[in-house]
């Protein structure tokens, strides 16, 4: 079996136990493409068999979020697993909505401290929960956009927010409250979008069972965004590079049985990339 299942994860659950879970199911290898963490929910592509060797190709597709943020209190996870303390004051929604555009575009972003970057061979999540120093150096994201939709509490207001991948929703709150001399944690988070994946295709694990699960498959090539080629020498499939009058870039490549797999042009030359049938 080969091809993507749009998983809607439920709050709770981690990104692995989704993959545990489809892997039980589908009795071949899995990878999710871009981890949600247990507090959010949302969008969560899963490539099964071959597909799941692409993930570097959706690194830094857009996402979009829906998030709630809490002003005026903060924790030091940055979301509600944290312990919440006061930390300055709530601003106006028309005080927020001012501060968003310095958000939008390319920015450095500085990581939180409770994440999944490594220092020096070590989670930072597990030197801060020691009461270790982490030493984080910014690292530069795209934001697309960032709309204030409502207030939706004394002190929450809840954003859709598109980015490109390695964006860190819980420092944005951060960063958007201290604009404001301020301080904010994400209380909730859901992810509506993922590349081509949205959540209202997306399928729950408890709807899933080794007898509806095929229904629910993507195939492999319907979700990539690159033009396609057919290839009829067969000397390409055993490794050969081709002349072709093509643009350089990545290609979709179909053979006379079907899909095949990514091959790349360079310099009039064409050459296998990942082979996904």
């Amino acid at each position: 079996m080969t091809g993507f299942l749009n998983i809607c994860k439920e709050e709770g659950d981690t990104s692995a136990f989704v993959v545990s879970r489809v892997r039980k199911l589908v009795h071949a290898p899995c990878g999710h493409m871009g981890t949600l963490d247990p507090l959010a929910s949302g969008v969560l592509p899963v490539g099964i068999g071959n597909a799941a060797r692409l993930f570097d190709f959706f690194l830094d597709k857009k996402k979009v979020y829906l998030a709630r943020f809490r002003f005026g209190v903060t924790t030091d996870t940055l979301d509600g697993e944290g312990v919440v303390r006061p930390a300055g004051r709530v601003p106006s929604a028309a005080e927020i909505a001012g501060a968003l555009g310095q958000f939008v575009g390319e920015i450095d972003q500085l990581p939180p401290k409770y994440s999944a970057k490594s220092v020096n061979g070590r989670r930072s999540y597990e030197l801060a929960r020691a009461g270790k120093e982490v030493a984080l150096s910014p690292k530069r994201v795209r934001i697309e956009s960032i709309e204030l939709l409502e207030q939706t509490g004394a002190d929450e207001f809840s954003f859709r927010i598109g980015c490109g991948g390695g964006t860190y929703i819980r420092a944005l709150a951060r960063d958007i409250a201290a604009s404001l001399g301020t301080a904010a944690y994400m209380s909730a988070l859901v992810r509506e979008e993922s590349g081509p994946f949205q959540i209202e295709t997306a399928v729950r694990l408890k709807d899933l069972t080794p007898e509806t699960v095929s229904g629910h498959l993507i195939p492999t090539d319907s979700v990539l965004p690159f033009p396609s080629m057919t290839v009829e020498d067969e000397r390409y499939f055993q490794g050969v590079r081709l002349p072709v009058k093509r643009e350089d870039g990545l290609y979709k490549i179909y053979s006379a049985a079907g899909f095949y797999g990514l091959g790349r042009v360079e310099g009039g030359e064409l050459r296998p990339e990942k082979k996904l049938c």
